[in-house]
This record gives C-alpha cells, sequence and structure tokens, in this order.
C-alpha cells in the first residue's frame, strides 16, 4: 500500500462512506471488513444525544477521515473563519488526521446548495492556494482537496489539470483523487480520462474515490453515487494504482443505498483491486 510521502497519516485499504442508515450495524460487527470510515463534519459535529454517543464509539473502534461539504474554498465569499475552527475542534476531538474537501465552491452572497466549479485561471489558483493556507494554519493539517465533477464548460485559460496541480503546489495542499469523477468528466468534456490520471502528482495523493453515476444521455453523465460502480470506472480505478501506486479508496454511496452486506462487499472489490495491482508490481520488479 503506497503511503504519502508528504503527510503520513493513519489510512489503508477500503473505505466507506459513514451513514447514519448503517451507523448502528457498525457497532454490532462486520463479516467483510472495512478499513475506514469517512464522514462530512457537517453532519455530525453538532450532533447530541444519540448520534453524538454513536459516532463516538465508532470513532473509538474504527479509523476515520472527513469529507466536507460547505468550506466554498473558491468561493468569493470571505472565508467562514468560526466554521474552520469547529471543523478543527471537531477533528482534534475525535483524533481525525485528514480533512478532505472539494475543489470548488457552493456560496456566492448566499449558499447555493450546490458544488460549482471554480473557473480554471491563474488568478483563480492562486486565490483558492491563499484561502487554502488559511485554512490549514487554523486546522494545523494540510488540507486535502478532491478534482470535482461539473456540467457545464468553463472559459479557461488554463487546463484542469494546471489548475489542479497550481493550487496544489502553490498551496501545499494534498489530493483526493476521485476516479469517478475523472471518467464523468471525460464523457461529458470528452477528454482522455487515462491522460488525466497520469498528469496527477503521485506524491500528493492521500486516497481516492470511487462510486457509481447515472447516465442522463450517450454524452453526459451524472455523478449520483446512487448505483453501484460500473466496469469502466473499475478499470480506471486499476489504471491510476498501476500509475501512483495502491492508494487507500473509499467507496462513495448516498443514494438508493443497499444494506451493509452488501457494500461490503463493493468495498471487498477495491481491496480486491489493491492486491492485484500491488502483485502487478511485484512481478514487473521481479522481471
Amino acid at each position: 500500500m503506497a503511503i504519502n510521502k508528504l503527510f503520513p497519516h493513519n489510512l489503508s485499504g477500503g473505505g466507506l462512506g459513514l451513514r447514519r442508515d448503517f451507523a448502528d450495524s457498525v457497532l454490532d460487527g462486520l463479516d467483510e471488513p472495512i478499513d475506514f470510515f469517512e464522514v462530512a463534519p457537517e453532519n455530525w459535529m453538532k450532533m447530541g444525544g444519540r448520534f453524538e454517543r454513536l459516532f463516538a464509539q465508532i470513532a473509538e473502534q474504527h479509523t476515520m477521515t472527513t469529507h466536507g461539504l460547505s468550506l466554498s474554498i473558491g468561493s468569493p465569499d470571505p472565508l467562514d473563519i468560526q466554521f474552520v475552527k469547529e471543523i478543527k475542534a471537531f477533528l482534534d476531538k475525535y483524533k481525525i488526521e485528514l480533512y478532505s474537501e472539494h475543489l470548488s465552491f457552493c456560496s456566492a452572497n448566499g449558499h447555493m446548495y450546490d458544488l460549482m466549479p471554480i473557473p480554471f485561471t491563474e488568478e483563480a489558483a492562486s486565490y483558492v492556494a491563499e484561502r487554502v493556507k488559511l485554512v490549514q494554519d487554523i486546522i494545523e493539517r494540510p488540507l486535502v482537496l478532491e478534482n470535482v465533477s461539473y456540467y457545464t464548460p468553463l472559459n479557461s485559460e488554463i487546463s484542469e489539470i494546471d489548475f489542479i496541480n497550481s493550487v496544489l503546489t502553490e498551496s501545499g495542499a494534498l489530493l483526493l483523487l476521485d476516479v469517478n469523477n475523472v471518467y464523468v468528466n471525460s464523457i461529458n468534456h470528452r477528454y482522455d480520462a487515462r491522460a488525466f490520471i497520469d498528469a496527477m502528482p503521485t506524491e500528493k495523493i492521500v486516497y481516492g474515490h470511487i462510486a457509481g453515476h447515472y447516465n442522463e444521455a450517450e454524452d453526459l453523465i451524472v455523478d449520483t453515487h446512487g448505483t453501484d460502480v460500473i466496469a469502466e470506472v473499475w478499470q480506471l480505478l486499476a489504471y491510476a494504482y498501476q500509475q501512483h501506486g495502491t492508494f487507500p479508496t473509499l467507496l462513495e454511496r448516498d443514494f438508493n443505498i443497499p444494506s451493509l452486506p452488501e457494500l461490503c462487499q463493493e468495498v471487498n472489490k477495491i481491496k480486491q483491486a489493491q492486491v492485484a495491482a500491488e502483485q502487478f508490481e511485484q512481478i514487473n520488479v521481479i522481471i
């Protein structure tokens, strides 16, 4: 399992997004082990009573990471410093090492309840990088940024690849490589998904996401996290492992959620892909 050398962390193997639908079942024990769970801190950090106790038990027994929804790192609005401090308190309380967020924005003179793409310009990259540095100073951790899916072509000065790499380089942030988002964008915007994977900085990748999507039309697919992962995305994940080493990878499933045993089976496919990639690498070394 490849470990990010810029910021050693405790994630490994295959993970799953934790949802209240099956949180109780996690404490009852799992037939198929899940190596880590991911939560949106906004959904848990102000909970009290039974859910607070439940989360504390799960965090005590399992490795946890976070994937936020409302940091709005690319927003024209001022950064919500109080919110970032609350995130820091949540991470510290439950001894969670990583805070990841979307390389996007979701507010502009108010919350928009959607993840909007940031224009791909050098000016925007520098603007985002400065905001990332401020967040990192507060949370006392690198911010982990996810490449996002988007549906409207942007009037861009630079490529999406150059934009992502510029933000990561200028800010010191790390990367959450969402393989399904790469696939979705490659269909919607007609680019080579493997070339995009190639261009991502290996040393920055902390962990990955994989998910299902919805086919709206032949040339338009929507990142819904509501179906099983398709064969083409599994193949792209295997390719990402070949190019960057096997990194911890999490299954996202937010809608049409099947039973926990069924989810465990799909997480196990991630782990099987990691084993296959590591065996392939060992064979190449021997040869």
